[in-house]
């Protein structure tokens, strides 16, 4: 099977730590997806070189692989070096920012598309998407899967407590690509709707890696 036959249908999980956490160490996250993989994941999403290359080691499933340079504005993966930097890591997938803002490096998006394929032809292109406007720019610019990751995060909608769906379904209407749903599934009843309204996967992050936001909702509600 080729890598989206491979992750049709089934749960990706996003294995990445904030800045200054404990977990911020690739063997950490490594074996997290190591774990998750063993739970069912069909894919990983990991973060940073250092991590990726240890994951491409002990993971056999098809892996998205990013950097975050800052926290703000265009920030995953955000120039063509950045691309081709985790493209050389061995991951199937590259996402970046699929927004229409502008790029640090001052290429387009198709241009940055354009370029990370010449340098490897087989990798592919997931495009981080803040609205149905950019999902439709992106697979213009030749992106192979448009994800939701940043609906909420780029001002253009607003933030909602969970998935927007109104945001996945305007993205799966105009789709001609794969729809990775990603961004505030916080349960399993959620990740099986995304399913039910279109989505090609589902990309889970912080409601299965992260013990300190897991942590916290308990806490609050045993406070409340």
């Amino acid at each position: 099977m080729n890598v989206l036959e491979r992750l049709r249908g089934g749960l990706i999980v996003s294995c990445q730590a904030y800045p200054g956490e404990p977990m911020l160490d690739p063997r950490t996250m490594t074996q997290v997806a190591e774990s998750v993989v063993r739970g069912g994941a069909v894919g990983v999403r990991g973060k940073g070189l250092e991590d990726l290359r240890l994951m491409r080691e002990r993971v056999a499933v098809p892996i998205i692989g990013l950097v975050k340079v800052g926290d703000t504005g265009v920030y995953i993966t955000p120039t063509l070096a950045d691309c081709l930097a985790v493209a050389a890591t061995g991951c199937e997938i590259v996402a970046l920012d699929g927004t229409r803002r502008p790029r640090p490096d001052g290429l387009t998006l198709a241009q940055t598309i354009a370029g990370l394929k010449d340098a490897h032809p087989d990798v592919l292109v997931m495009a981080d998407c803040g609205s149905p406007a950019d999902a439709a720019a992106a697979q213009e610019a030749g992106a192979d899967i448009l994800g939701t990751t940043l609906a909420g995060y780029t001002g253009e909608r607003p933030k909602t407590a969970g998935p927007d769906w109104d945001c996945v379904d305007g993205v799966v209407a105009l789709a001609e690509r794969p729809v990775f749903v990603e961004g505030r599934i916080h349960t399993p009843a959620q990740a099986a709707e995304a399913m039910r309204r279109g989505a090609a996967a589902v990309v889970v992050g912080t409601a299965i890696t992260h013990p300190a936001t897991i942590t916290r909702w308990f806490a609050d509600a045993i406070a409340r």
